[in-house]
């Protein structure tokens, strides 16, 4: 009976723990990320997307900027947000970023920003 008890109580805890996706989300608007690259990661003519990239890539930005690393001024501004991030952190930002799922048709200021759609 007890070790019922205990296997019941650790599946329930497995299944209580949020998914990468979720921490990352959690994330995501927790550090505040959405004020720039928006409420569904889309970017916006300053800042790029980050919704829907390839893991490794996204690994590798936030990395090289906890790092203190930045190409360019504007990627400059990404250090001091990524400085304090854990790889488990940055496993969970990118997760996100590349399974993004969210819906964006709520977004309507974020599409504006990036241009009059090519006219």
């Amino acid at each position: 009976m007890r070790a019922f008890i205990l296997l019941f109580a650790s599946t329930i805890a497995l299944f209580a723990t949020p998914s990468a996706y979720e921490q990352g989300k959690k994330l995501y608007f927790g550090k505040g990320c959405n004020g720039c690259h928006g409420i569904s990661a889309g970017g916006s003519s300053q800042y790029p997307a980050l919704a829907n990239r390839r893991k490794p890539f996204l690994i590798d930005k936030l990395k090289g900027y906890r790092a203190k690393k930045g190409a360019t001024q504007l990627s400059q501004i990404m250090i001091p947000f990524a400085i304090g991030l854990s790889d488990t952190q940055i496993d969970a930002l990118t997760t996100f970023f590349s399974e993004f799922k969210e819906s964006s048709s709520h977004d309507k200021t974020e599409r504006s920003s990036r241009g009059d759609g090519g006219s």
